[in-house]
Order: C-alpha cells, then sequence, then structure tokens
C-alpha cells in the first residue's frame, strides 16, 4: 500500500522516530510526519487469470497427420499415432514432434 503526502503529494516513507523508537511516515521533501500508533495492512484478494494451455489444449489433434510409430504402452500393440511438430526450444534445436496413439489415446514425445 502507497500513501501520499497530503502537503507535497510525494510518496510516504516508513521510518522510526530517533527518540521514542516508534515507527511513522515521513515525507522526504517536506517536514510532514504521521505516527504509527497501531498496526496498519491491507488485504487484497488476487483474482487468478485463466492460463491458456500452451500446446492448443482439445482442439491440438484436430486435422493432425497419422504415421508408423509403435505406442510405447506394452499392452495395447498400437502402429499408427496422430503427430504435431512444434518448435519449443532455440532455433539451433530440432524440432519437438508430439504422437498421440490411434488405438488407445496415451499421448508422448520425441526430440
Amino acid at each position: 500500500m502507497l500513501l501520499f503526502c497530503p502537503n507535497c503529494s510525494n510518496c510516504l516513507t516508513v521510518s522510526r522516530t530517533p527518540t521514542t523508537g516508534q515507527n511513522r511516515l515521513e515525507c522526504r521533501t517536506c517536514p510532514y510526519e504521521f505516527a504509527l500508533t497501531r498496526r496498519y495492512y491491507e488485504r487484497k484478494p488476487m483474482k487468478r487469470k485463466q492460463v491458456d494451455d500452451v500446446m492448443g489444449g482439445e482442439g491440438a489433434w484436430d486435422n493432425v497427420d497419422n504415421t508408423e510409430a509403435q505406442c510405447p504402452v506394452h499392452d495395447c500393440g498400437g502402429d499408427r499415432a496422430y503427430f504435431y511438430m512444434v518448435q519449443i526450444r532455440s532455433a539451433d534445436e530440432p524440432m519437438t514432434t508430439f504422437y498421440k496413439c490411434t488405438k488407445c489415446g496415451h499421448r508422448w514425445r520425441e526430440g
């Protein structure tokens, strides 16, 4: 919480009174000071922002190609998978390929 001086409108800072050792709000440009006799605080509940799915969400697998790829799940035995490629690292690194098994829906990545 920021408070401003009622005289010159500059920002007030918290410091200690040299004589009593009590906290105060003081202005650095004019002689204004306000003794703090009790605790002051302010709570503001913050609203969380909605985060979008980085990899496209539910629609990421719509209209993607499929290829021959062995599913890593042992019980599945699927030999085809949908795939798409995304550059998630720096430009001198290879693209990362994301796969989704057409049989069981298991997702994995290479790269």
